[in-house]
């Protein structure tokens, strides 16, 4: 760090490790996406009932694992295929986007808060369509996250301006 250059505050520290989360949630996308392209909705039903038949034995009404039961149950072989594309382009959007916004890439900063308003919308339609407090959390977390991006580009575009113009000048 230079002598001109200020020390990292909390909401850059946050903003670091906010996209490192969002590129591990890009890479768990990539591996589920890949997951459901290799296994079938059967196997996948099956796996389910065998990692949550201990919890329905002691609890029959246990709302978690009946869900996941359920929802496993009602998956078939068009859903599974949406569900891969849309984790693999939303891992593969995730990572390579975090990973250039880390790399200091001034490009990817307008394309990150673009993806993710997208992806917000679309989430927000799902949450007006069926609620759920995971994707609630999930939406807050992005438009906090396009917020801490927003501040960030906006950072590296002033500091960008000032090199270019000391450089100009000297």
């Amino acid at each position: 760090m230079s002598a001109s250059e200020t020390p990292p505050t909390l909401l850059d520290r946050t903003f670091f490790v906010s996209l490192i989360l969002k590129g591990l949630d890009g890479v768990l996308e990539l591996i589920g996406g890949i997951l459901l392209l290799v296994i079938s909705p059967a196997q996948i039903g099956a796996i389910t009932r065998f990692l949550t038949q201990h919890e329905i034995a002691e609890d029959p009404h246990d709302l978690i694992a009946n869900y996941l039961v359920h929802l496993a149950g009602g998956l078939n072989l068009s859903a599974a295929l949406f569900g891969a594309i849309y984790l693999l382009l939303h891992g593969l959007v995730k990572v390579v986007l975090v990973w250039a916004v880390l790399r200091d890439q001034l490009w990817a900063y307008p394309w990150m808060i673009a993806f993710l308003l997208i992806f917000i919308v679309y989430q927000s339609y799902q949450i007006a369509v069926s609620f759920s407090w995971g994707l609630t959390l999930l939406t807050a977390f992005d438009i906090f996250i396009v917020y801490l991006t927003l501040r960030e580009y906006g950072i590296h575009r002033a500091r960008r301006r000032r090199v270019r113009n000391d450089t100009a000048a000297g």
